[in-house]
Formats: structure tokens, C-alpha cells, sequence
């Protein structure tokens, strides 16, 4: 199962997976104003934007940094903006 990116898209990509005897399923084209996690990514993003980090250590703690400023509340909210959740 594969999202829409270009190169899951392409023979080459199909000849490959034939070969070793797999079919691919094509994801339906989606908005991502509609999933909650394009959201989420949005966010974290552009805090990593802001960090700055140049090097792998301070990457890693940039995201850890940022992961915790999302609350459960904020993350409810993605759902239900998308439409997941009913009010």
C-alpha cells in the first residue's frame, strides 16, 4: 500500500515490485486539510524551523523538546477539525 508520492507512481517502481512477485494499492488521493497528522507535522515543522539544529544530537533533542508541547487537548482538536470526531 502506497500514498501518491511521484515515484511510487512510476514502472520502475512497478517492475520492481513485480519482480518479486507484489502488486501495489494506490491510496486514494487525500487533502490534507483532512488528516490530522499533516496538522501535527505543520506544527513541528516550523518549531524545528525555529530550533535551528545543525547537528544529529541537537536534532534529536529539538524534536524531544517539541513532542512534549503538544498536549492532548491539541492533538484532540486535529482530529476533530479534520472531521474524525463528532461534537
Amino acid at each position: 500500500i502506497m500514498d501518491n508520492l511521484n515515484v511510487h507512481k512510476s514502472p520502475r517502481a512497478a517492475k520492481a515490485l513485480a519482480e518479486r512477485g507484489a502488486w501495489r494499492l494506490l491510496l486514494p488521493k487525500y487533502s490534507p486539510d483532512l488528516n490530522p497528522i499533516e496538522m501535527a507535522f505543520a506544527k513541528l515543522k516550523t518549531l524545528l524551523r525555529k530550533a535551528k539544529a545543525r547537528t544529529t544530537d541537537d536534532l534529536w533533542r529539538a524534536l524531544g523538546d517539541i513532542c512534549d508541547l503538544f498536549e492532548p487537548d491539541e492533538c484532540w482538536n486535529y482530529f476533530k477539525t479534520a472531521g474524525y470526531v463528532a461534537d
